[in-house]
C-alpha cells in the first residue's frame, strides 16, 4: 500500500512561497510508493489571502485604492465566486511595507485603502470576509477602513451596507493586546511605525476618543486581540460587527487541513526559520499540534532551526549548509530545500 504524505510548509521567507516550499519537498521525496497531498499554509500574516485563495479555487483581483498615505497603490484579495468569499490582507493596502522608514507618520497613517478593498468586495457581491491582521503601518483603530465604507465617524454608525447584507467578517489575529494602556496598540506596537515615547498620550487619547464614541467601545476596546494591526482588530470589531480568531486556526478551517491530514501516514512542515518564535501560534507549530493529536508523525525543514523546537517535532531538517552564506542559500532555498528531503527520505519512510 502506497505511503501517504501531507506537506503543508509555510512560506520561506524571502527565499519561497509556501506553494514553492511544499512544491520543493514533494519533488524530493517523490517515488513510485508515495502518494503526496501538498496543502500550503499561512499564520494569518503575510501570504495568508494567497493560501486560501489558492486552497479554495479562487482567484486574485487587483483593484487600485490608496496606501498608508493616501497615495494610489495597486493591491489585491482573493475572491472565492462559489462561497461569495473575498481574503483581504490589510497590509496589501495599509502595510508598513507600503512606507519607507523616513516617511513613517503614523498620525497620518490610515486603513482607509482597507476598507477600499473591503468596500470593492462588497461590491462584487461578498457574504463573507477574513480579514488578515498585521504588518500595519496605521495606529488609526479602524477609522480610516470606516470612513471608506461610508461610516458616519461623528455617529459611529456601522456601515449599513455590511450590516443589512448580513455579511460574516472574521479576522485573523495572532496577538491578544487591547487597544489600549501599557499592553495596547500605541505602547507596544506604536514605535515600530514611528510613534516617538512623547507621542504616546496623543495616540492613545485619540483612540480613547473613538472608544467614546461607540456603543459598548469600552468592552469592545478590552478583547484581546483589539489592538492588532493599530486597533483594526477594534475597528473590525466596532464597524463590521466581526469577530477575531487565531489565524493559523482559521486558516486551517477555511483549507480544510484537518480532513487532509486524517487520511495521511505522515505530516511534513516547515519555513523559513524554525525558533522559540515558532512555538507562538505559527503555523508549523500549528501543524505539529494538530498532527500530534491525530497521532501522525510529523517532521519538519527550516532554512535554519532552533534546537528549542526539537521536541515539537519527531525530525527537524535545517537545509541551510556549513559554509553557506545566508543570502546564498536563500537564492538557493528550492533546490536546497528538494535536496534536504531527497536525503531525508530514508528516515521519513520508517516513521510511518
Amino acid at each position: 500500500m502506497a505511503m501517504r504524505i501531507l506537506i503543508a510548509c509555510d512560506k520561506f521567507k524571502g527565499s519561497m512561497s509556501a506553494a514553492e516550499a511544499c512544491a520543493a519537498i514533494a519533488s524530493g521525496v517523490s517515488a513510485d510508493e508515495v502518494e503526496v497531498v501538498q496543502l500550503p499554509v499561512a499564520d494569518g500574516g503575510e501570504g495568508m489571502s494567497e493560501t486560501i485563495c489558492e486552497a479554495r479555487g479562487g482567484e486574485w483581483i487587483e483593484r487600485e485604492v490608496q496606501d498608508p498615505l493616501g497615495r494610489p497603490v495597486i493591491a489585491g484579495y482573493g475572491w472565492v465566486a462559489e462561497d461569495r468569499l473575498a481574503i483581504i490582507e490589510m497590509s496589501q493596502a495599509s502595510g508598513l511595507w507600503r512606507v519607507a522608514d523616513n516617511e513613517r507618520d503614523p498620525w497620518r497613517a490610515s486603513t482607509f485603502g482597507t476598507g477600499q478593498l473591503i468596500a470593492n468586495a462588497l461590491d462584487r457581491g461578498a457574504r463573507e470576509l477574513i480579514i488578515g491582521l498585521g504588518g500595519s503601518a496605521t495606529n488609526d483603530g479602524g477609522l480610516g477602513m470606516a470612513e471608506a465604507l461610508g461610516c458616519d465617524l461623528e455617529t459611529a454608525a456601522i456601515a449599513p451596507a455590511i450590516v443589512a447584507g448580513g455579511v460574516r467578517v472574521t479576522a485573523a489575529c495572532d496577538v491578544r493586546n487591547p487597544l489600549l494602556g501599557e499592553n495596547g496598540c500605541t505602547r507596544i506596537y506604536g514605535p515600530q511605525k514611528g510613534v516617538d515615547e512623547a507621542d504616546f498620550a496623543k495616540h492613545e487619547t485619540r483612540l480613547q476618543e473613538l472608544v467614546g464614541r461607540i456603543e459598548n467601545g469600552s468592552a469592545l476596546a478590552e478583547v484581546a486581540g483589539a489592538g492588532a494591526a493599530g486597533g483594526l482588530g477594534f475597528g473590525c470589531l466596532a464597524f463590521l460587527g466581526g469577530e477575531l480568531r487565531p489565524g493559523f486556526e482559521l486558516i486551517a478551517d477555511s483549507i480544510g487541513l484537518e480532513q487532509a491530514m486524517s487520511g495521511v501516514d505522515l505530516v511534513i512542515t516547515g519555513e523559513g526559520s524554525l525558533d522559540a518564535q515558532s512555538l507562538e501560534g505559527k503555523a508549523p507549530s500549528g501543524v505539529a499540534a494538530m498532527a500530534r493529536r491525530l497521532d501522525k508523525p510529523v517532521v519538519a525543514f527550516a532554512g535554519v532551526a532552533d534546537e528549542l523546537v526539537g521536541a515539537v517535532f519527531d525530525r527537524v531538517w535545517q537545509i541551510k549548509p556549513a559554509g553557506v552564506s545566508t543570502q546564498e542559500s536563500m537564492a538557493r532555498g528550492a533546490e536546497l530545500l528538494e535536496a534536504a528531503a531527497r536525503e531525508a527520505w530514508f528516515e521519513l519512510r520508517v516513521l510511518r
